[in-house]
């Protein structure tokens, strides 16, 4: 926990922190969380399971939302 902890702490020092938080605010990140499952996210995250993670997002980057969230994650990280 306390690696994603520092891993917000950087982004937020970084100035990319309210990018982000832009992007999940955006249409497609509003769209994206109400197809995804919270609590299998949380549970896979916890307990490390990467197939299902892994899973997640292919099923979120199937989508044309996915596909666009992801496009607007890679130029706010850049």
């Amino acid at each position: 926990m306390k690696d994603l902890e520092k891993l917000g702490a950087e982004l937020n020092k970084s100035g990319k922190g309210e990018k982000l938080k832009s992007i999940a605010d955006s249409a497609e990140g509003k769209a994206i969380s109400r197809m995804v499952d919270s609590a299998r996210v949380e549970q896979a995250a916890k307990s490390g399971d990467t197939a299902a993670l892994r899973d997640i997002l292919s099923q979120v980057l199937s989508t044309d939302e996915g596909k666009r969230l992801a496009e607007k994650l890679k130029k706010a990280m850049e």
